[in-house]
């Protein structure tokens, strides 16, 4: 994962409040991984939404 290049292409900011504890835990990710704050973020977002296809409308709709 570390090999993976994220955040290529255009970037656009986005700016969001989040749970102080869930900043710290990416900051301590961070430090560990030796992996960008951005990064992280955008490795759980893609994984998020890559989980979430249907917030998507890229899917049909489950019963």
């Amino acid at each position: 994962m570390k090999s993976q290049k994220q955040n290529q292409g255009e970037l656009k900011e986005l700016t969001v409040k989040i749970e102080k504890d869930v900043v710290e835990a990416i900051e301590i990710m961070s430090k560990n991984s030796g992996l960008s704050q951005a990064d992280l973020v955008v490795i759980a977002l893609k994984r998020f939404r890559a989980s979430h296809l249907d917030y998507l409308r890229a899917t049909p709709p489950t019963e």
